[in-house]
């Protein structure tokens, strides 16, 4: 079993950043790909970033240019920076990784969420 625990979301002015982290915790895991969705209030949960093991990315078309994940693998964490936040990023935020047991099948786990408000 592969749990997930994210830090770094809360309250900030538009225009400002912050970082979301995702550390990855588990026994005898591989990990492939980590990213983010997010689900703001009465919306439907979409991607924002990932990025595949081999350092691959993709970004929602909302975030490019202001969004960039990275990964740190000896760690198991993911981060996404969020600079020139706009009040429209407002949302609950999800970590997720795709990840396996030794000879398992892959699986996608979701992290607990952790809330990003943007006030204007």
């Amino acid at each position: 079993q592969v749990q997930l625990v994210e830090s770094g979301g809360g309250l900030v002015q538009a225009g400002g950043s912050l970082r979301l982290s995702c550390v990855a915790s588990g026994s005898g895991f591989s990990v492939e790909t980590m990213g983010w969705y997010r689900q703001g209030s009465g919306k439907q949960r979409e991607l924002v970033a990932l990025i595949a093991s081999g350092e691959t990315t993709n970004y929602a078309d909302s975030v490019k240019g202001r969004f960039t994940i990275s990964r740190d693998n000896v760690k198991n964490t993911v981060y996404l920076q969020m600079n020139a936040l706009k009040p429209e990023d407002t949302a609950v935020y999800y970590c997720y990784v795709t990840a396996r047991a030794p000879r398992a099948p892959w699986k996608l786990y979701w992290g607990q969420g952790t809330q990003v408000t943007v006030s204007s």
